[in-house]
C-alpha cells in the first residue's frame, strides 16, 4: 500500500475545489484541513469534504501535522502562505505563479531551502502528452536545435470576470493581468522547450479592458542562450474563446507544436476544458503523417475524463510521490522562478523601453502603466 501523507489547502476560492478534488481522492494523500483568511468561507469549504477548518496557516500545518499543503490563494498572498506552512514543516506546492514578483520567489525558495522542505508550482500543462511528445522529439534531437519558439495565447475575459472576485484586475491583489494569471504555462512550457533565455524585451498594455488596472495583453522578444529566436503574442482581448499555441521550429528545417487550449475559455472552477490539447504542427521526416494518430489517441484517451481535473491531479500526485520518495518535483520552485523572470522581464522592458538580460535580480518591482487604446 503506498505511504499516505496528510496534506491541506491554503485558500478557499475557486482553484482551490480542483486540488481539494485531487486530494481527496489520491491514494498518497489523506485530506485532513483548509485554511483562508476568511473563517467562514473555509468553514464552509471544509464542511464539503469533510476536513477542518482555520484561519491561520502555521497553527493548521502544526496542530494537523499537515505533511503537505497547496497554496490556492490569490498570486500576491503566495509568498506569505508558502512561507508560513514550510518553516512550520511542510512540503509545498503553490498554485502558477510562484508569485507575482522575484522578491517574493526568492524569499520563498530560500524559505523551503532552511526548512528542508520541497517547493513545487503547478504547470499541469508540462504533463499533457503532446507537450510531452514535443519534449522527447527536441530531447532526441528530431528536430535538429530548436531555434524558433512561437507562443499565441488569445483569450477573452468580460466585466463579469473581473467582477467574480475582488482581488481580480488589480496590481495589489492579482500582481498583474495576462501575463501573471493566464499565461504562466505557456511562458513555462516555451522555456522549457527552448531552454535558457539569454534577453527579453517586450510591451504590455491595457487594450480592451478600461474597467480594471492590469495589462490585458503582451507582446515579447526572446534571445535565448542557444542563440535561438522567440517571440510572445497574448492577449485577453479576443472572443469567443480560447486559442492558444506553442511552436518550435528546428535547425534542420522541421517542427513540432501543440494546441495547448481551444474552445470556450476556461476559468479555474468554474469551467471546464472543452476541447483536449492536440499536435497540430508535425514535420519530423518519416512522421509527417502522424498527426492523425496522435490525435486519435490523445481524443481517446480523454474520453470520460474532465481534462481540468485530470491534469492537476497527475501533477499533485507527482508531487505527493516525490516527497515520498524524497527527490524534486518534476516542476520546481526555481523552475516556477524563470517564468516570474520572463514576465517581470517584460513589465521592466515595457516601463524603461530596454531590453532585459537574464538573470534577472530581485530588485524593486517595476510596474508598467498600462496605457488604454479607448
Amino acid at each position: 500500500m503506498n505511504k499516505q501523507l496528510r496534506t491541506g489547502i491554503i485558500g478557499c476560492g475557486k482553484v482551490g475545489t480542483l486540488h481539494a478534488a485531487a486530494l481527496e481522492a489520491l491514494p498518497e494523500s489523506a485530506f485532513t484541513a483548509v485554511c483562508d483568511g476568511d473563517l467562514q468561507r473555509a468553514q464552509d469549504f471544509a464542511q464539503r469534504y469533510g476536513v477542518r477548518p482555520y484561519s491561520d496557516t502555521r497553527e493548521m500545518v502544526e496542530r494537523e501535522n499537515l505533511q503537505v499543503v497547496v497554496v490556492c490563494t490569490p498570486h500576491p498572498m503566495h509568498a506569505r502562505a508558502a512561507i508560513a506552512a514550510a518553516s512550520a514543516g511542510a512540503h509545498v506546492l503553490v498554485e502558477k505563479p510562484l508569485a507575482s514578483n522575484l522578491k517574493d520567489c526568492d524569499a520563498m525558495i530560500e524559505a523551503a531551502r532552511a526548512a528542508n522542505r520541497s517547493l513545487g508550482v503547478v504547470s499541469q500543462r508540462r504533463f499533457f502528452e503532446p507537450v510531452l511528445r514535443m519534449r522527447q522529439a527536441i530531447e532526441e534531437g528530431r528536430i535538429g536545435r530548436p531555434i524558433l519558439g512561437v507562443v499565441v495565447m488569445l483569450n477573452w475575459r468580460d466585466e463579469a470576470y473581473y467582477r467574480s472576485d475582488p482581488w481580480r484586475g488589480r496590481w495589489e491583489t492579482e500582481g498583474g493581468g495576462v501575463l501573471v494569471n493566464q499565461s504562466p504555462h505557456h511562458l513555462d512550457l516555451l522555456q522549457w522547450l527552448m531552454g535558457p533565455i539569454d534577453e527579453m524585451s517586450g510591451y504590455a498594455a491595457n487594450l480592451n479592458h478600461p474597467y480594471i488596472e492590469v495589462e490585458d495583453s503582451a507582446v515579447a522578444s526572446i534571445r535565448f542562450r542557444s542563440g535561438g529566436l522567440g517571440s510572445i503574442v497574448t492577449s485577453l482581448c479576443q472572443k469567443p474563446g480560447i486559442y492558444a499555441k506553442i511552436h518550435i521550429h528546428g535547425s534542420n528545417g522541421s517542427s513540432v507544436g501543440v494546441q495547448t487550449d481551444s474552445g470556450a475559455s476556461f476559468v479555474a472552477g468554474m469551467s471546464g476544458i472543452s476541447a483536449p490539447p492536440h499536435n497540430d504542427l508535425w514535420t519530423i521526416p518519416g512522421e509527417e503523417l502522424m498527426l492523425e494518430h496522435f490525435e486519435r489517441e490523445d481524443r481517446l484517451r480523454l474520453q470520460g475524463l474532465d481534462p481540468v481535473y485530470h491534469y492537476h491531479s497527475l501533477q499533485v500526485r507527482e508531487f505527493l510521490q516525490a516527497v515520498i520518495e524524497d527527490r524534486p518535483p518534476q516542476v520546481t520552485g526555481e523552475d516556477g522562478r524563470i517564468v516570474v523572470e520572463m514576465f517581470e522581464a517584460i513589465y521592466r522592458s515595457s516601463k524603461t523601453g530596454r531590453a532585459e538580460r537574464f538573470p534577472l535580480e530581485a530588485t524593486q518591482v517595476i510596474k508598467p502603466e498600462p496605457r488604454s487604446a479607448l
